[in-house]
């Protein structure tokens, strides 16, 4: 079946804090994890909260890749949305490496087919 586009959203727990509250880690990491999957990067926006915890966002030609990270819970919640041919399972399982992640959720959702259909969870 053919789709205009695939979302993988996930639930990450039990990553490293220091690495959740980093921005410039967060920040290196999606830009890798974009360019891992065969995407062309085109901008790249993230902010640090205080007292911790890091949103952000990195654009691509072939549609994005989010996070915001929950530092004091070990947990961060990221989407990545690809259109074409790109897997956006490489950006999302490149991450939830990166992050240590522990205990990983993910429903991946097909994009421009009609009505939605979530496939069931999976975990690590």
């Amino acid at each position: 079946m053919e789709t205009v586009g695939r979302h993988v959203i996930s639930e990450l727990w039990g990553c490293d804090f220091d690495k959740l509250n980093d921005m410039d880690y967060i920040e290196k990491t999606f830009v890798d994890a974009a360019l891992k999957s065969g995407a062309e990067v085109r901008e790249v926006a993230f902010h640090k909260f205080a007292p911790q915890g890091v949103s952000g966002v990195v654009i691509i030609s072939e549609s994005h890749l989010t996070i915001h990270s929950f530092p004091e819970h070990g947990y961060a919640s990221i989407d990545v949305y690809t259109c074409g041919e790109l897997d956006p399972n490489i950006s999302a399982d490149y991450i939830a490496e990166a992050l240590n992640a522990q205990t990983r959720e993910t429903i991946e959702l097909p994009r421009g087919m009609g009505p939605v259909q979530v496939n069931k969870a999976k975990a690590l």
